[in-house]
Order: structure tokens, then C-alpha cells, then sequence
């Protein structure tokens, strides 16, 4: 006799809602001859099936084998169940709220081939709808209110589906399936343009006309995924001048948008890693190396060796690269150092000035998300900003622990949230330079906590007390956990690998405050996710002018040619110093002499911008980091076979000290003697290698610990990246490099996060 059947209940946790999960279950569960139902709640997915226990013993094994593309499983649990008396056929019920939140939102995915076959189909209802989506692909994270994901809780709430839509929404065979975005021409949101005064324009296709208009040299506002882009032809030398003029961005680097990857390929370097990237689901922005014979204006990227590169992802930007120049400038849609517009009132009126046209829609957009950049380093990628296409995927933790909330920096802001044992680190934020850009931290606060469903029980901020998220950290009621800057980089590095255990940790960036009230920046660490001591650093020098400083690195110039030949810098002075004025370079002098607003600081990134002044490649940071990256690309040019300077770690009282005077020194010797700048360049990096390599086996020895964390600002130099991994490698250590998230300030909100858990 055939065995009684048996009904089993089925808990799913992960990336489950908005991708096809309950299509692919009911799909599945018909295939085996089972009845039941299956239902999304704000856990994840449920499922009670009920069948032959031979059938039920399959259905259980391929269930977490063949998920859809966008899925991904946490957790599965089986409960068995009395079975139903009449059980009835296999159903996709409604979603269900329920006490707990543990699901997984979905990030916002490129749209995909079988969507863009349609879309260029002239015979298709879709063709050219600019907002074309289905189950594999489209908008979520950026347009959802609440969970569980479905369309009431989406911004799509506002389109009545037509009959034709809802058809493919209820029919469990369709590819459009409970896909919450679902729309067409008839129902859904539609586009349309309007001035620089918000007056609208008549257009029979609207996205036809900004094409012309672009391929005319105008500047269009486009409202896209996760906010606006401004967009101009990127062959367009004057038009690519007007738009930095107007967005007040002199000489900062600007993305493109690329046609196609035979496109892209025009323009940057494109191997099998670069290819893999710019095609896959998230679509970030790829720093590619430039080809020598590209076409762009030279002003997109003027005087780098690099240029961020993306292809279209969603439907509205695919319609608009058919027709318009096949290369486009594609930058954030907002004012220098304000957040990313995204409403259409918003954007009006704060890109006015800028825009000749405006291509608006009427989906609401729920969250400010910034295109991700991308770098690839050593055959590796490596996040410079991690934001749409990733966020809000969770980075895994090593193990659970009550809600703790990290608030980040004032640069590159991003805020995380832990939620057992995953970290919930938010899209980039930004830099907390206004009002604006802190309202956007504190709604990003607001809504991670809500559709999380979590309640932090401590509040993790950086020690300067003077930073946004500090002061906020301060007041928001919350138990307040201080972590030390460069202690939050390791730990973020310690805690996307999982590492439980002490490493060394060196700790490269700009400036941060350290525990004995200086400003820290080359540390050398014995550091585990709960605790650090720092083990070395750079010799201080002083920082004058303070802020200002990062500002103007021949400052910083003079502040090392002081350190390593004290009153007699003068007459070291290298030849390309003395494009600064003899008065500002003594007035300097005088405050680095009484340390008057000028702190001590042990930072690399200072040290870095120092010798780009030093060559006389960068007397101003007219972006951040300018000066450092005008070194690195300089170091790029060099030989491969260039030696690097000498430079040895020394032990002190207070540990393993690096003095950069050293290093200094032999760099101004290299350009007395008229040494081709990319030689000097090369061999400083080389040296400063060696350096950190000799500190760390020093460190090795004293305290028994193989494996060095890297993390900090200056890791994402390529270059530096590439040879002190490889030096550290080479000399027999473990090396750990950021993977999930950046090793710059976008990354200390989850090394925060880590270190408050440990604090309980």
C-alpha cells in the first residue's frame, strides 16, 4: 500500500520576495504532485505542502538547489504537520504580516534580455516603454515603503493594473508573475519633459527628443533609478565644460554611460573581469584604464589615467542610448557636495541652474541611491562606493548579537544596522557637508530601522565629537559606544572575513582622532573586532592649518621638509615649491614652528599628498585625493623594475615607529639630481611598502600573529594595494583586503558596528 501522505510546514529566510521565489515554489510543487500553499510574510516565504513522503523527500532536496537568479537562502526550517483532510490544489496566497522581520530585501537589478527583446520589439505592447520590467529584474529596494514586498507597499501602488497586466501578474506561468513593478503604456508611469522653469514640453517621444537634444550638446536632467543623473555628450568637449561649470565639479573625474560593451571597449580597457562586472546584475560604475586613441572630451576626466565606465540598466536608459550619442556623461543629478535629487519638485529647483531639459517620470523613487563604483586591483574588485545594485545585501557575520547601530563618518557617510548575525550596511550617504546631506542621514537611519524591523540597543560613533554623525550619535538617547577611527577600519576589514581572532592591522588614510588626542592616519595595530592597541605608527609631523591642509598639500610639503631638515628646509627646497609664494610658505613655516591650529598627525594620506606637492604634481586637492591619485598614476608610468627608496621600521618606547623623513629626504635628493618624476613617484610607493612590510614581521615577532588587515583610504590606491599585498604575501602573511565593502570611510559605519556588538 502507498504510504499515507504527510504535510510539512517550510520557513524560508534570505532574499526570497521580489524574485520569483513564490512562482518558482508553486512551479516546483505542481511538478511533484503536491497540494498546499505557499505565502510571503515578513520573516521571508512559508510554505506548507502536503503529498506522497517519496515526492515531499524530492521537493525538500531541489527546493535551495534551483532558486531563481535573484534568490538567495539564509535559513530554511522544516516542521512537520498534521496533514489536511482535504487539502486541496497548490496555492499562491497573500502575503501575511507577521510579528518578527527577518526577510531580505532585494537590491535594484539591472533590467534584463528577455525584457529588452521585447522593449526593442516594434510589434511588442511594451516597445520602448521606458519602465518594462519582470520577476528577474527592475526596481525594488528604491521603491519600496515597507514589507512584505508587495505592490500596496511599493510606490507602484498608485497604478491600477489593466486587464492585460493583471493577467501576467496572476498567472503563476508568466514571467511577470507577482512581479510587483508590472506595468505597460496603459497603466503604468509614463515620462515627459519640461524646462529648467518646470514648464512641460510637448513631445510625441520624449525620450526621442532629449536623444537630439543631447546629440546637440544640451544638458539633460534625467530621472533614473535611484535619483537624477545630468547627462551631456561625453565627445562633446564644450558641452562636458558647461556642465562642469554649472555643477560647480572643476576637475573631479565623470562617469559615462556607454551604448553597449563594444562602446565601452572604445574608451576603457576592457579584460574578462572589467566585462564580468559592467554586465552583471548590479551594473556598477567600472574604473576602466583608458584607451590611448578614446575620443572622449578631454574634460571628462582630465589629466587621469582611469575613467569610470557603465552600461544601461534600466529600460529608460536603454531607450535613450539607442538613440542618442553612443557615450554619455552620466553624473550625479545635484550641486557639489549636496545628496542626489530625487523628487521631480526637488530636482527643479535645485538643478535649474544647470539643466536645459528635464526628462521626468511619476514613480516615486523611496530612496536616494547612488550608482556603486567599482575598481579592480591585483585581478580583484574593489568597492570605492558601495550603493545601488548592492545595498541592501547584508554582509554575514561570524555570530549573532543583539541590534547595534554604527553612524559612520562625515565622509563618504554610510550607516549600518546589525541585525543577528548580519550587518546591514546602507547606500552611500555622503559627505555631511549641509543641512541636506544631514536630513538624508538621519531618513536613512529612519527607514533602514523600519523595514529591518529592528530596534538598536546601543549606538556606535567615532571619537571626534565634533563630526554630524557624532553629535546625532550623541543625542539620539541611545547607549553610545565610542570607536577609535582607524580601530572601526580594521574591524570592518576583520569582520567581512569572519575573523574572530587578533591580526595585525594597518590602517592607511587621511586623518581620524586617536585615543592620546592626536590625529592618527599610518597605524599599525593589534586588533580583533572587540579591541586594538596600537602597536606603531608614522613619526608625527604637524598638520598646519589643520582641515586646511587636505586642502592644500604643499602645506604639508613644507610641514615634511621641516621634519626631516629642520631649519634648513629652505635650502632643500625643491625647484617645483617654488610656485607657492615665499610669504605662504613662511607663514606656514611659522605655524608648524609654534603649533599654532596645527595638530600633530601621523597620517599617510598627509604624507602621500606631501610628496605629490613635493614633485609638483598637485599643490591643490581641488578634489579629494587629487594629489595622491596624480602621484599614483605618475608611479604607474614608471618601469616596472624601479627600485624603491630604503626605509626601515625602528622600535621606540612607544613601539614600531616609520619616520617619513627618510623617505622625504630621498625624494628630494631624486628630484635635486633631476630624476623623471615617475621614477621618484614609483620608488617612494616601493619604499613605503617596504616599510610597512619590515613594521609588520617586526610586529610578527613581538606578537606571534600571520595576518594583516588592510584597510583605510589609502588602500584604494591600486598601486599600493598591489605591491603591499604582494610584498606581505611574499614574506609569508595571510592578507586581507576589503571585498564587501569599501576600505574608505564608506566602510567604518559596519567597523563600528562590529566593535558595539562586542561591547555588550
Amino acid at each position: 500500500m502507498p504510504a499515507p501522505d504527510q504535510r510539512l510546514r517550510i520557513d524560508l529566510r534570505g532574499v526570497v520576495q521580489g524574485v520569483g521565489f513564490r512562482p518558482y515554489v508553486f512551479d516546483l510543487a505542481t511538478r511533484h504532485g503536491l497540494s498546499g500553499h505557499v505565502s510571503n510574510n515578513s520573516d521571508g516565504v512559508c510554505i506548507e505542502v502536503q503529498g506522497d513522503p517519496a515526492q515531499l523527500d524530492s521537493f525538500l532536496d531541489q527546493l535551495p538547489r534551483r532558486l531563481p537568479p535573484l534568490a538567495f537562502l539564509v535559513d530554511m526550517r522544516v516542521e512537520h504537520l498534521a496533514p489536511a483532510t482535504h487539502p486541496g490544489p497548490m496555492q499562491i496566497r497573500r502575503s501575511q504580516a507577521a510579528a518578527a522581520r527577518t526577510v531580505l530585501l532585494a537590491p535594484d537589478v539591472c533590467v534584463c534580455d528577455d525584457c529588452l527583446r521585447e522593449l526593442r520589439d516594434p510589434s511588442d505592447r511594451r516597445y520602448r516603454y521606458p519602465f518594462i520590467n519582470c520577476t528577474n529584474c527592475g526596481p525594488r529596494y528604491t521603491i519600496i515603503h515597507d514589507v512584505p514586498y508587495d505592490r500596496p507597499l511599493t510606490s507602484m501602488a498608485r497604478f491600477p493594473m489593466c486587464d492585460a497586466c493583471r493577467a501576467e501578474y496572476e498567472d503563476p506561468r508568466h514571467r511577470r508573475f507577482h512581479a510587483q513593478p508590472n506595468a505597460c503604456p496603459s497603466c503604468g508611469p509614463h515620462v515627459w519633459l519640461c524646462g529648467p522653469d518646470g514648464r512641460p514640453m510637448a513631445s510625441d517621444d520624449p525620450l526621442a527628443t532629449a536623444a537630439r537634444l543631447l546629440a546637440d550638446g544640451r544638458i539633460v536632467a534625467l530621472k533614473g533609478l535611484g535619483g537624477f543623473h545630468l547627462a551631456v555628450d561625453a565627445r562633446n568637449d564644450s558641452a562636458v565644460a558647461r556642465l562642469r561649470m554649472r555643477k560647480h565639479r572643476e576637475a573631479k573625474p565623470l562617469a559615462i554611460m556607454c551604448r553597449d560593451l563594444g562602446e565601452a571597449s572604445r574608451h576603457g580597457i576592457v579584460d574578462s573581469q572589467a566585462q564580468a562586472l559592467l554586465t552583471s546584475r548590479h551594473r556598477p560604475i567600472v574604473l576602466l584604464r583608458k584607451q590611448p586613441d578614446s575620443d572622449l572630451a578631454a574634460s571628462v576626466a582630465p589629466g587621469n589615467s582611469h575613467v569610470g565606465v557603465m552600461l544601461p540598466y534600466t529600460p529608460l536608459h536603454a531607450v535613450l542610448l539607442d538613440d542618442a550619442p553612443a557615450s554619455l556623461v552620466m553624473t550625479s543629478g545635484n550641486v557639489s557636495e549636496e545628496p542626489i535629487a530625487i523628487g521631480n519638485d526637488e530636482a527643479i529647483e535645485r538643478l535649474g541652474g544647470i539643466a536645459d531639459l528635464f526628462v521626468l517620470h511619476d514613480r516615486d523613487i523611496l530612496v536616494r541611491n547612488d550608482d556603486s563604483v567599482v575598481g579592480l586591483a591585483a585581478g580583484r574588485p574593489f568597492f570605492l562606493r558601495r550603493s545601488r545594485g548592492y545595498v541592501p545585501l547584508p554582509v554575514m557575520l561570524s555570530r549573532e548579537a543583539p541590534c547595534v547601530l554604527g553612524v559612520g563618518s562625515d565622509l563618504k557617510n554610510t550607516i549600518c544596522l546589525t541585525r543577528g548575525a548580519m550587518a546591514f550596511v546602507s547606500q552611500h550617504v555622503g559627505d555631511q557637508a549641509n543641512l541636506a546631506a544631514f536630513e538624508s542621514f538621519q531618513d536613512t537611519i529612519a527607514r533602514l530601522r523600519r523595514v529591518l524591523g529592528v530596534e538598536p540597543v546601543r549606538v556606535a560613533a567615532d571619537l571626534n565629537p565634533d563630526s554630524m554623525p557624532s553629535r546625532w550619535a550623541e543625542q539620539c538617547g541611545l547607549p553610545l559606544v565610542r570607536v577609535q577611527h582607524h580601530h572601526a577600519h580594521v574591524a570592518a576589514c576583520l569582520a567581512e572575513h569572519r575573523f574572530d581572532g587578533e591580526a595585525i592591522g594597518v590602517a592607511l588614510d587621511g586623518v581620524g582622532l586617536g585615543t592620546d588626542g592626536t590625529v592618527w592616519g599610518g597605524e599599525l595595530l593589534v586588533a580583533s573586532v572587540s579591541a586594538f592597541r596600537r602597536a606603531g605608527h608614522l613619526a608625527c609631523v604637524r598638520l598646519p592649518g589643520a582641515d586646511r591642509a587636505a586642502r592644500e598639500p604643499w602645506r604639508m610639503a613644507v610641514s615634511h621638509l621641516m621634519r626631516a631638515y629642520g631649519d634648513a628646509w629652505e635650502s632643500r627646497l625643491p625647484s617645483t615649491l617654488r610656485a607657492i609664494p615665499e610669504a605662504r610658505r613662511r607663514a606656514v613655516a611659522e605655524l608648524v614652528a609654534t603649533g599654532t591650529s596645527s595638530p600633530w598627525t601621523s597620517s599617510a594620506g598627509r604624507l602621500f599628498d606631501a610628496v605629490s606637492s613635493l614633485c609638483g604634481l598637485a599643490h591643490d586637492n581641488e578634489f579629494e585625493a587629487r594629489a595622491a591619485m596624480e602621484l599614483e598614476m605618475a608611479a604607474a608610468r614608471a618601469p616596472a623594475q624601479a627600485g624603491g627608496y630604503n626605509w626601515a621600521p625602528v622600535r621606540t618606547v612607544d613601539g614600531i615607529l616609520l619616520d617619513p623623513a627618510e623617505l622625504v629626504g630621498q625624494v628630494v635628493d631624486d628630484l635635486a639630481r633631476e630624476t623623471p618624476v615617475e621614477l621618484v613617484a614609483a620608488r617612494f610607493h616601493r619604499g613605503f611598502v617596504r616599510g610597512w612590510a619590515a613594521a609588520c614581521e617586526r610586529l610578527r615577532t613581538d606578537s606571534g600573529l600571520s595576518t594583516v588587515a588592510l584597510s583605510g583610504g589609502c588602500l584604494q590606491n591600486r598601486l599600493l594595494s598591489e605591491l603591499l599585498s604582494d610584498e606581505l604575501g611574499a614574506r609569508g602573511f595571510e592578507v586581507l583586503l576589503h571585498q564587501k565593502v569599501p576600505s574608505n570611510d564608506g566602510g567604518l559605519s559596519l567597523g563600528q558596528a562590529v566593535v558595539a556588538m562586542s561591547a555588550g
